[in-house]
Protein backbone atom coordinates (compact mmCIF):
# COMPACT_ATOMS: atom_id res chain seq x y z
CA UNK A 1 0.00 0.00 0.00
CA UNK A 2 1.31 3.37 -0.89
CA UNK A 3 -0.51 4.91 2.02
CA UNK A 4 -1.99 7.73 -0.54
CA UNK A 5 -5.95 7.93 0.24
CA UNK A 6 -7.73 6.81 -2.82
CA UNK A 7 -10.22 10.16 -3.80
CA UNK A 8 -13.56 10.23 -5.80
CA UNK A 9 -12.23 13.82 -7.00
CA UNK A 10 -9.50 14.43 -9.54
CA UNK A 11 -6.52 16.84 -9.14
CA UNK A 12 -9.17 20.03 -10.81
CA UNK A 13 -11.49 18.95 -8.14
CA UNK A 14 -14.02 17.65 -10.28
CA UNK A 15 -15.64 14.09 -9.66
CA UNK A 16 -13.56 11.19 -11.15
CA UNK A 17 -16.54 9.57 -11.58
CA UNK A 18 -19.35 10.35 -14.18
CA UNK A 19 -22.51 12.38 -12.63
CA UNK A 20 -25.01 14.32 -13.40
CA UNK A 21 -23.04 17.52 -14.35
CA UNK A 22 -21.21 15.83 -17.00
CA UNK A 23 -24.53 14.74 -18.12
CA UNK A 24 -26.61 17.46 -18.39
CA UNK A 25 -23.51 19.50 -20.47
CA UNK A 26 -21.38 21.32 -17.52
CA UNK A 27 -21.29 24.84 -16.60
CA UNK A 28 -23.38 26.12 -19.37
CA UNK A 29 -25.93 24.40 -18.57
CA UNK A 30 -26.14 25.47 -14.65
CA UNK A 31 -25.93 29.36 -15.82
CA UNK A 32 -28.73 28.80 -17.51
CA UNK A 33 -30.77 26.70 -15.08
CA UNK A 34 -30.08 29.87 -12.48
CA UNK A 35 -30.57 32.38 -15.14
CA UNK A 36 -33.87 31.39 -16.02
CA UNK A 37 -34.58 31.14 -11.83
CA UNK A 38 -33.51 34.56 -11.69
CA UNK A 39 -35.72 35.88 -14.69
CA UNK A 40 -38.30 34.63 -12.53
CA UNK A 41 -37.57 35.88 -8.82
CA UNK A 42 -37.52 39.25 -10.50
CA UNK A 43 -41.15 39.80 -10.18
CA UNK A 44 -41.80 37.14 -7.08
CA UNK A 45 -42.89 39.85 -4.83
CA UNK A 46 -42.16 37.86 -1.73
CA UNK A 47 -38.73 36.45 -2.82
CA UNK A 48 -37.06 39.72 -4.71
CA UNK A 49 -36.61 41.56 -2.04
CA UNK A 50 -34.32 39.14 -0.82
CA UNK A 51 -32.31 38.89 -3.30
CA UNK A 52 -29.11 41.36 -3.78
CA UNK A 53 -31.05 43.35 -6.57
CA UNK A 54 -27.66 45.53 -7.00
CA UNK A 55 -25.46 42.52 -7.12
CA UNK A 56 -27.53 39.76 -9.55
CA UNK A 57 -24.65 38.72 -11.36
CA UNK A 58 -23.18 38.07 -8.32
CA UNK A 59 -26.12 35.93 -6.84
CA UNK A 60 -25.97 33.74 -10.30
CA UNK A 61 -22.72 33.35 -10.31
CA UNK A 62 -22.74 31.60 -6.48
CA UNK A 63 -25.89 29.70 -6.83
CA UNK A 64 -24.59 28.36 -10.45
CA UNK A 65 -21.24 27.59 -9.34
CA UNK A 66 -22.95 26.00 -5.82
CA UNK A 67 -25.20 23.90 -7.80
CA UNK A 68 -22.59 22.41 -10.30
CA UNK A 69 -20.31 21.72 -7.37
CA UNK A 70 -23.02 20.03 -5.39
CA UNK A 71 -24.12 18.07 -8.95
CA UNK A 72 -20.42 16.49 -9.37
CA UNK A 73 -18.60 19.70 -11.28
CA UNK A 74 -15.35 21.31 -9.65
CA UNK A 75 -15.08 22.97 -6.36
CA UNK A 76 -15.48 26.81 -7.38
CA UNK A 77 -17.84 27.27 -5.32
CA UNK A 78 -16.53 26.04 -1.94
CA UNK A 79 -12.64 27.16 -3.08
CA UNK A 80 -14.19 30.69 -2.91
CA UNK A 81 -16.45 30.96 -0.29
CA UNK A 82 -15.90 27.42 1.90
CA UNK A 83 -18.17 25.60 3.23
CA UNK A 84 -21.98 26.17 1.87
CA UNK A 85 -23.24 26.39 5.05
CA UNK A 86 -26.96 26.89 3.53
CA UNK A 87 -28.96 27.33 6.88
CA UNK A 88 -26.48 30.15 8.54
CA UNK A 89 -26.09 31.69 5.06
CA UNK A 90 -30.27 32.10 4.87
CA UNK A 91 -31.21 32.67 8.38
CA UNK A 92 -31.42 36.35 8.35
CA UNK A 93 -34.17 36.22 5.46
CA UNK A 94 -38.04 35.41 6.67
CA UNK A 95 -38.32 31.60 4.70
CA UNK A 96 -41.37 30.51 5.37
CA UNK A 97 -43.39 27.91 3.68
CA UNK A 98 -44.32 30.44 1.22
CA UNK A 99 -41.37 31.57 0.24
CA UNK A 100 -39.90 27.83 -0.11
CA UNK A 101 -42.72 26.90 -2.21
CA UNK A 102 -42.62 29.73 -4.33
CA UNK A 103 -38.69 28.89 -4.80
CA UNK A 104 -39.38 25.36 -5.69
CA UNK A 105 -42.06 26.66 -7.96
CA UNK A 106 -39.54 28.75 -10.02
CA UNK A 107 -36.48 26.56 -9.77
CA UNK A 108 -38.85 23.69 -10.95
CA UNK A 109 -40.15 25.77 -14.11
CA UNK A 110 -36.27 26.37 -14.95
CA UNK A 111 -35.68 22.95 -14.88
CA UNK A 112 -38.63 21.94 -17.20
CA UNK A 113 -37.72 24.28 -19.71
CA UNK A 114 -34.12 22.53 -19.91
CA UNK A 115 -36.04 18.97 -20.11
CA UNK A 116 -38.20 20.63 -22.79
CA UNK A 117 -35.19 21.72 -24.93
CA UNK A 118 -33.85 18.17 -24.49
CA UNK A 119 -30.49 19.30 -22.42
CA UNK A 120 -31.89 17.86 -18.64
CA UNK A 121 -33.11 14.05 -19.08
CA UNK A 122 -36.41 13.15 -17.10
CA UNK A 123 -34.25 10.86 -14.60
CA UNK A 124 -31.95 13.81 -14.13
CA UNK A 125 -34.92 16.70 -13.32
CA UNK A 126 -35.73 13.52 -11.16
CA UNK A 127 -32.59 14.08 -9.10
CA UNK A 128 -32.34 17.42 -9.63
CA UNK A 129 -35.73 18.42 -7.77
CA UNK A 130 -35.66 15.88 -5.21
CA UNK A 131 -32.22 17.74 -4.36
CA UNK A 132 -34.21 21.30 -4.39
CA UNK A 133 -37.25 19.87 -2.56
CA UNK A 134 -34.99 18.66 0.06
CA UNK A 135 -32.71 22.04 0.71
CA UNK A 136 -35.76 24.36 -0.08
CA UNK A 137 -37.07 22.87 2.84
CA UNK A 138 -34.55 22.78 5.39
CA UNK A 139 -34.43 26.80 4.31
CA UNK A 140 -37.35 27.06 6.28
CA UNK A 141 -36.59 29.33 8.95
CA UNK A 142 -40.26 30.46 10.43
CA UNK A 143 -43.82 29.56 10.11
CA UNK A 144 -45.25 33.06 10.41
CA UNK A 145 -47.12 34.87 7.40
CA UNK A 146 -45.39 36.66 5.01
CA UNK A 147 -44.44 40.30 6.28
CA UNK A 148 -46.31 42.99 4.29
CA UNK A 149 -43.97 45.56 2.82
CA UNK A 150 -43.89 48.94 4.09
CA UNK A 151 -46.84 51.54 2.82
CA UNK A 152 -45.84 52.87 -0.66
CA UNK A 153 -42.62 50.87 -0.81
CA UNK A 154 -43.58 48.31 -3.36
CA UNK A 155 -41.06 45.17 -4.39
CA UNK A 156 -38.70 45.83 -7.30
CA UNK A 157 -39.41 44.38 -10.30
CA UNK A 158 -36.41 44.00 -11.41
CA UNK A 159 -37.02 46.41 -14.43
Amino acid sequence: MSGTPIGLRGSDGRSALPTLYDDVGGMPTFERLVTAFYERVQHDEVLWPMYPQDDLEGAVLRLSTFLAQYFGGPTTYSDARGHPRLRMRHVAFHVNPDARDRWLRHMTTAVDELVADGIVSPMNRATMLDYFGRASTAMVNTFEPTPEPPTGAGASTGA
